[in-house]
């Protein structure tokens, strides 16, 4: 199955085109959905420390970046991805770090915060092993932060301490949640 063409749908990198990790069973997002998600998250974006969390293509955080976001840590382990990432990022020239990392092991060593984040796992990641992940991240965002995660529609959204559900969306058979992280 061809991967579909991607591409930056505003900002600084408007119009630029992303390639696909090959062989990956990845599932990146529609431009359409990654339309909606970014003009609910307005000005949220701008000045952002963002985590593109299972960052496949990096399609998410590039997106962040072109749209003024002030940097991003792209994390992904699969080397098909990382190729594919770091072939995007090279080709929009906006920056970013990457880490090559499994999730866990990067948010449980990291000293950076964030004030915004996607997480895309597998579908084949359990829910459980999702709110594993939420619980990790939510020690490294600051509050008021933003979470987004993509999984697929028919599942009930994660419960993690500290994150509140602030708003869900459906396109096609997957869903975005966002929760936002609570003063403590």
């Amino acid at each position: 199955m061809a991967l579909p063409v991607m591409r930056i749908i505003a900002g600084m990198a408007k119009g630029r085109r992303l390639v696909g990790p090959s062989g990956t069973g990845t599932r990146p997002m529609t431009d359409r959905a990654r339309e909606a998600l970014f003009s609910s998250l307005g000005e949220r974006v701008h000045g952002a420390r963002v985590f593109d969390l299972y960052a496949g293509s990096g399609s998410i955080g590039l997106e962040a970046l072109s749209r003024g976001a002030a940097s991003v840590v792209f994390v992904e382990k699969a080397r098909p991805a990382l190729t594919a990432l770091r072939r995007n990022i090279d080709s929009v020239a906006l920056g970013g770090i990457v880490s090559a990392l499994d999730v866990e092991r990067f948010l449980e060593g990291t000293l950076v915060d964030a004030d915004l984040a996607f997480v895309d796992p597998p579908y084949a990641l359990s829910l459980a092993s999702v709110e594993t992940v939420l619980t990790k991240l939510a020690a490294r965002l600051s509050t008021g932060a933003d979470v987004v995660i993509h999984r697929r529609v028919g599942e009930r959204p994660p419960t993690v301490v500290g994150l509140a559900l602030h708003d869900r969306h459906r396109y096609g058979d997957t869903v975005l949640w966002r929760m936002r992280k609570e003063e403590a």
